[in-house]
C-alpha cells in the first residue's frame, strides 16, 4: 500500500502522483462550479424562455428562486453524499456527484421552453437545478478530503488551496465563455439560442473530468481504514448524533463557514450585483471588471493556503473576517466613487428624505413582482426604489401625508402624477439614469474589486485544510460537508436576496452590508474563542 497519504511531514516538491491528485480533483471541481454558476449568469435568458407565461419581472424572480433552490438543497446533498463518502470511499462519491452535475447542466441546455412544453418546461428546469445543488453538496467535501488525505502533514494547506481556487475559477470560466460567445455571435443570436451553448459545453467538460478522475486511486487513509475494519457503520449518526462530534460541526458552521460564505458571496456575487443593479454599470462592463479582479486575486488562494501551513489556519481566516467587518462600508463607497461619480455627487448635493407616518408605508420588496404600492408613502418609495435612489426616513405623526424632499424640492405623495414628478426631480438634481462609461475609473474600480477578492482568498484559502483537520477520518466526509454547505448554501447563497431586501426596506444603498458584516463578526468571535488551531494535527488517526 502506498504511503503518500499517511500524512507524514516531508521536504521537497510534489510527487507525480500528488500532482495528478491535485490536478484531477481541482479540474473536476472547477467544471462543477462552472456548471453551477452559468445558471446565475444567464438567469435573464432562462426567465425569458422558461417563465414566458408571466410578466418579465415576475419571470426573472421565478428564475432567481429556481437558482436559490440549488443553494437550498446543498446541505441535503452533503448528508446524502457525505454518508456515501464515508462508506464507499472519496473517489467514487465525487465521480457520482460530478456526473450528476454535468448531466443536469447539459439537460438544461436542451429542454424546450414554456412556449413548446408548457408548465413541464419550468418544472424540469427546477428539477435539474435541484440535481445540481445536491451534486455540489457532495462534490466539494470529497475533493478537499481526497487531496488533504494525500498531502504531507506540513503541506495540507498548500495542497488543498488549489481546490479553493476552483469556485472562483469556475465563475471566471463561466464569465469568460459567456462573454466570448456573446461577443462572437452577437446579442440577437445569443438571446435566441446561443445562451444554450455554455450549458451544452458541460458534456465535453464532464467527459474530460471523468476520464482524468478515473485514473486516480482511492485515498490511502480511506483504504487503510477499510483494511483495518474501522469504517463507521452509521457515519451520520456518529457525526451529528454524538455531542462531541456535533459540537465541532456547530462551531465550524458559526465560527468558520458562515463567515467565509458571506465574505465569498459578498466579495464576488454581491459586488457584481451592486455594480449592475445599484450603480447601473453596463452588464458586460461589470462582468469584465469582475473577471479582471478574479484573475488578479486568485493566486492569493494558494499564497494563503501555503502561509497557513506556517502560521496556522486560524489567524489568516480571522484576519479576513475582521477586514471585511472594518472595511466593507468604505470599499463599497469607494466603488460608487470610482464607478458612478455622478451618483455619488448627487447623493451628497441633493440628499433625498422621505417624511411619512411609518404605519402608512409598506415593505418595499417585491417578492413575487405582483405587489401593489398605493399609499402616498408607497408611491414615493416605490418610485425611489425603481430609480435605485438612496433615501433617509423621517417618522411623522399619524395621519401625515407622506412627502419626499429632493435637494430643495418637496413633493407630496398624494399629488397628481407624483411618481413622474419624483423621476423628473431626481433627474433635475443630477441623479444619473446609469453609469456613464466615460466617467468610470476602471483601474481604481478593479482595485477595489480586487481587494474584495483578496478578502475572499484570506477566508477561503485555508478553510479546506482547517475543516479536514477538525474531523476524524471515519466521519470526515459527513462531518465536514454539512456545516460547509449550510454556511455556503444558506448564509452565502441567500446573501444577494437578503441584502437587496434590507436595502429596499431602509432606502440606503449601503445598509444591506450590515448582513455580511454581522455574520463575519459572529464568525470572528466564535472562531477566536472556540475553534482550535489545527495545522499540526495528525489526521491519519481513524
Amino acid at each position: 500500500m502506498t504511503t503518500i497519504a499517511i500524512n507524514r511531514p516531508r521536504a521537497g516538491g510534489m510527487t507525480s502522483e500528488e500532482r495528478l491528485v491535485i490536478f484531477a480533483s481541482s479540474l473536476g471541481t472547477v467544471f462543477e462550479w462552472y456548471d453551477f454558476y452559468i445558471y446565475g449568469t444567464l438567469g435573464a435568458f432562462l426567465a425569458k424562455y422558461f417563465f414566458s407565461n408571466v410578466p418579465a419581472n415576475v419571470g426573472f424572480i421565478f428564475a432567481l428562486l429556481a437558482f436559490a433552490a440549488g443553494f437550498a438543497v446543498r446541505p441535503f446533498g452533503a448528508l446524502i453524499f457525505g454518508r456515501l463518502g464515508d462508506k464507499i470511499g472519496r473517489k467514487y462519491t465525487f465521480l457520482i456527484t460530478m456526473s450528476l452535475m454535468g448531466i443536469g447542466t447539459f439537460l438544461i441546455g436542451v429542454i424546450p421552453g414554456y412556449a413548446t412544453w408548457g408548465i413541464l418546461a419550468p418544472i424540469l428546469l427546477i428539477a435539474f437545478r435541484l440535481v445540481q445543488g445536491l451534486a455540489l453538496g457532495g462534490e466539494y467535501g470529497g475533493a478537499a478530503i481526497y487531496v488533504a488525505e494525500h498531502a504531507p502533514a506540513n503541506k495540507r494547506g498548500y495542497y488543498t488551496s488549489w481546490i479553493q481556487t476552483t469556485a472562483t475559477l469556475g465563475l471566471f470560466l463561466a464569465l469568460l465563455l459567456i462573454l466570448g460567445i456573446r461577443t462572437s455571435m452577437g446579442e440577437a443570436a445569443f438571446g435566441d439560442w446561443g445562451w444554450r451553448i455554455p450549458f451544452l459545453l458541460s458534456a465535453i467538460l464532464l467527459a474530460v473530468s471523468l476520464w482524468i478522475r478515473l485514473k486516480l486511486n482511492e485515498s490511502p487513509l480511506f483504504r487503510r481504514m477499510v483494511d483495518e475494519g474501522k469504517q463507521s457503520r452509521r457515519p451520520l449518526a456518529e457525526a451529528f448524533g454524538q455531542w462531541s462530534n456535533a459540537k465541532i460541526a456547530i462551531l465550524a458552521l458559526f465560527g468558520a463557514t458562515a463567515g467565509e460564505a458571506v465574505v465569498w458571496y459578498g466579495g464576488q456575487f454581491y459586488a457584481l450585483f451592486f455594480l449592475t443593479q445599484t450603480l447601473k454599470v453596463p452588464g458586460v462592463t461589470a462582468q469584465i471588471m469582475i473577471a479582471v479582479a478574479l484573475a488578479i486575486g486568485t493566486p492569493c488562494f494558494v499564497l494563503f493556503g501555503w502561509l497557513s501551513d506556517r502560521i496556522g489556519r486560524k489567524p489568516i481566516m480571522l484576519a479576513g473576517f475582521l477586514l471585511a467587518v472594518v472595511t466593507y462600508f468604505p470599499i463599497f463607497q469607494g466603488i460608487t466613487h470610482f464607478a458612478n461619480p455622478k451618483l455619488e455627487a448627487a447623493l451628497a448635493a441633493a440628499p433625498v428624505t422621505v417624511t411619512a407616518d411609518p404605519a402608512s408605508c409598506s415593505f418595499q420588496f417585491k417578492a413575487t413582482g405582483t405587489e401593489k404600492f398605493t399609499t402616498p408613502c408607497d408611491i414615493i418609495k416605490s418610485a425611489l426604489v425603481g430609480l435605485s435612489v438612496n433615501y433617509d426616513n423621517v417618522a411623522a405623526p399619524a395621519g401625515t401625508v407622506a412627502s419626499v424632499k429632493i435637494g430643495d424640492q418637496t413633493i407630496a405623495g398624494d399629488a397628481p402624477g407624483a411618481a413622474k414628478a419624483i423621476a423628473a426631480a431626481i433627474k433635475e438634481h443630477g441623479y444619473p439614469a446609469g453609469a456613464d462609461p466615460n466617467d468610470i475609473n476602471y483601474v481604481m474600480t478593479v482595485i477595489m474589486l480586487t481587494i474584495l477578492v483578496v478578502y475572499v482568498t484570506l477566508v477561503y484559502g485555508p478553510i479546506a485544510a482547517w475543516l479536514v483537520e477538525l474531523f476524524p477520518t471515519r466521519i470526515r466526509y459527513s462531518g465536514l460537508s454539512l456545516p460547509y454547505h449550510i454556511g455556503n448554501g444558506w448564509f452565502g447563497g441567500f446573501l444577494p436576496a437578503t441584502v437587496f431586501a434590507i436595502v429596499a426596506a431602509t432606502g440606503n444603498i449601503y445598509s444591506g452590508l450590515w448582513y455580511p458584516i454581522a455574520v463575519a463578526a459572529m464568525s470572528f468571535v466564535v472562531g477566536l474563542i472556540f475553534l482550535p488551531e489545527t495545522k499540526d494535527r495528525d489526521i491519519s488517526q481513524i
